[in-house]
């Protein structure tokens, strides 16, 4: 393929909820662009796309795919992006290098939340859209009310530009409201379609729709505007004008349709990307920093190289693939440049074009393109690759934060290694999914987007490491604090034969507020403690802040004031103070009645309105506090506080509550004391527990 300008260039984000159609329209693109000579099939798991294993055998998309093809002198981009919930982080991922968000909706479900929540990302990043109603081939689409819900959502820019003339059974004709023309489709074909005239009963809906996009047009920009009311209407050139500028800022949004399955409506689709959506070349330059100055290259092949890795993934037979959009300059095989994330330098080697697992190599990408770089060392998910002597960060995209959470244990013994170092790999290539090794809990936890994120890590862990692990449910990090004043003493008094130990703490405790922590005060008179030993006393208590004498837990929010005691002049020491110190926290600290403090996390959840009451009741059900809720578009967020230990695979109950049809996220949000009853069969499993390790 020849090396295009970035003028001719279109980078297509296919968005969506999952089960739209998203693989199937991106196979019917590729096939009308006769990248293919048939189109691929979900069901019979030899799409373009959807090439990984995994992928085949669950029939949806788990990663995000280039394809790439040519029309009308133009280079189409794809990123063919998952909608499953649980891998909407690579969604994220993409977009961010996507120019446009082609958002395909379902011709009978309309607007779904997962269709919601990635044009959320498309809002952050500022992309303009594109709607694509899908399957009007279905007996029960309805183009108008699906239009309707658009609309609602997303507000009156959103124009038809197109409409079916016979949705259902038998679909093949389409009007296209810009040519007034009324086009039929050879299911199936990709040849381009016969042009017709409009039907007298379709001439009414042809006129209104025009109008709403004349309006749209002339409202992009104020010269039109002005024209508009001159005249009540546009030329030809001051549609196409108004058209364009109006995608481009957002302002407007096109609604086409078609059936991806059939291959109905893709010529058309593809016309209207190469003459009215942008160009990398009409965007704005890409902003980043350089030690915290704000810094920006423009689209040019001229500027020094600015290029963005979204995605790394790793294939068999080639290894890792770097996913990356070139902003500025170029890359080129052999070159050397920096990786200004790391402050490393990376020497580039083979450069591709990808068409799913299909690969043509290529010598150089230039900006505005998007393609993928074979083993580079050092260089992830997030990192900025530039001109050493022009050097540049872009700001790495935020993920969202993980919704559920899994210990893993080896199932051999000598694993550890391994595991750690493979997790850790995966974390790399999937920010969305996190591995901590936690020291509290003394659990290895992996966190993701839901539990068939966290099934598919685990998978890709054996088949790339050869390791198994073993599941449980993460402990809870519950805490441990008093709400009373207490003091008490403390003697340790050892003789073993040669010099002994002796130390004598008396030691008030008090609580504070909560968040205040630990302090330690010294209120000795008199020398009857040296000063030497102030922070031996201080060390034992420490020893027993990080697990505590009630159920195992750290403490907080304690002071413990050390005011009286007696020592030995030869068998006081270090050691005995520690002990001393330790024993009578402990003592006091059971006196001052103590309580457990459990994580409470802040909860949204966004549903559509029928699943609302079984949503609430099930959070009502898991001791979470309702706070609130709030229309958004056709959905309801409704906000409440959960303790997190009845948020355990929360993400697996919302979706089947909601039918797939629900999302959440959660954010931590304080600490607060836990019910007696569950704090009675906490301690009494934390007895149980130490019982069993000795």
């Amino acid at each position: 393929m020849k090396v295009y300008a970035a003028d001719k260039i279109r980078n297509l984000g296919l968005v969506g909820h999952g089960g739209v159609g998203k693989t199937t329209f991106a196979e019917a693109l590729i096939f009308t662009m006769g990248v293919t000579n048939r189109m691929g099939s979900i069901d019979d798991g030899n799409t373009l796309s959807d090439y990984h294993q995994d992928e085949v055998e669950r029939k949806i998309s788990i990663n995000t795919s280039m394809l790439h093809g040519e029309w009308k002198d133009c280079k189409i981009n794809i990123l063919d992006m998952p909608g499953y919930s649980d891998f909407m982080g690579g969604a994220k991922g993409a977009l961010r290098v996507a120019d446009i968000a082609v958002a395909i909706v379902s011709a009978v479900d309309g607007v779904e939340v997962g269709t919601e929540q990635v044009l959320e990302f498309a809002d952050e990043y500022k992309k303009p859209r594109v709607f694509y109603v899908n399957r009007m081939n279905n007996e029960h689409a309805k183009f108008d009310s699906v239009l309707a819900n658009i609309k609602d959502r997303f507000g009156t820019g959103v124009v038809a530009i197109e409409f079916p003339a016979n949705s259902g059974e038998g679909f093949n004709k389409i009007v296209d409201v810009l040519k007034k023309k009324l086009l039929v489709y050879e299911q199936g074909s990709k040849a381009k379609p016969k042009v017709e005239e409009i039907p007298d009963d379709l001439k009414g809906r042809l006129d209104t729709y025009y109008g709403q996009i004349i309006e749209a047009a002339a409202e992009s920009d104020d010269a039109l505007m002005e024209a508009y009311f001159e005249s009540g209407e546009l030329t030809e050139e001051q549609i196409v004008q108004g058209l364009r500028k109006g995608i481009l800022n957002g302002t407007l949004m096109p609604v086409l349709c078609g059936a991806a399955d059939i291959n109905v409506g893709t010529t058309e689709f593809l016309d209207f990307i190469t003459a009215y959506c942008p160009s990398p070349a009409e965007f704005a330059g890409i902003k980043g920093k350089l030690k915290d100055q704000a810094v920006e290259r423009k689209p040019l092949q001229t500027e020094p190289t600015c290029a963005f890795v979204f995605q790394t993934v790793s294939e068999a037979h080639v290894g890792e693939l770097s996913l990356v959009r070139v902003y500025s300059g170029s890359l080129s095989s052999g070159a050397e440049v920096m990786n200004s994330s790391k402050d490393n330098q990376e020497k580039i080697g083979q450069i591709y074009l990808m068409n799913g697992k299909n690969r043509n190599e290529i010598g150089q990408l230039v900006a505005g393109d998007i393609g993928a770089l074979v083993k580079l060392r050092s260089t992830k998910t997030n990192d900025t690759l530039c001109d050493k002597r022009s050097p540049i960060v872009i700001d790495p995209v935020r993920f969202p934060e993980p919704v559920i959470s899994v210990a893993v244990n080896p199932k051999s013994r000598g694993d550890e290694e391994k595991i750690s170092t493979g997790l850790h790999v995966l974390q790399d290539e999937d920010p969305s999914f996190k591995v901590v090794q936690d020291p509290e809990l003394h659990q290895t936890i992996v966190s993701g987007q839901g539990d068939l994120h966290l099934k598919v890590i685990i998978n890709r862990l054996k088949d790339k490491y050869g390791v198994e692990v073993e599941e449980e449910r993460p402990k809870i990090p519950y805490r441990e604090t008093i709400t009373a004043k207490a003091d008490d003493k403390y003697r340790h008094k050892k003789q073993t034969g040669g010099a002994g130990q002796f130390a004598e703490v008396w030691m008030r405790i008090e609580p504070q507020a909560r968040g205040e922590g630990f302090d330690f005060g010294n209120e000795v008179k008199g020398g009857n403690i040296s000063s030497v030993f102030i922070p031996s006393i201080e060390k034992g208590v420490k020893q027993v802040l990080e697990k505590g004498p009630v159920a195992g837990y750290h403490v907080v929010d304690v002071k413990a004031i050390v005011y009286d005691g007696k020592e030995h002049p030869v068998d006081s020491k270090d050691i005995a103070f520690q002990t001393a110190g330790r024993e009578v926290f402990k003592a006091a600290f059971l006196k001052a009645r103590p309580i457990l403090l459990e994580p409470i996390y802040d909860v949204e959840v966004k549903v559509p309105e029928d699943h609302m009451g079984d949503v609430m009741g099930d959070l009502s059900g898991r001791r979470g506090k309702i706070m609130g809720t709030e229309a958004k578009g056709t959905f309801q967020v409704i906000k409440a506080k959960v303790p997190l230990a009845d948020l355990d695979r929360y993400a697996t109950t919302l979706r089947s509550i909601t039918s797939g049809r629900g999302l959440y996220r959660r954010t931590f949000s304080h600490y607060e004391q836990v019910p007696k009853d569950q704090e009675i069969k906490i301690i009494e499993e934390s007895r149980q527990h130490r019982e069993e390790e000795k």
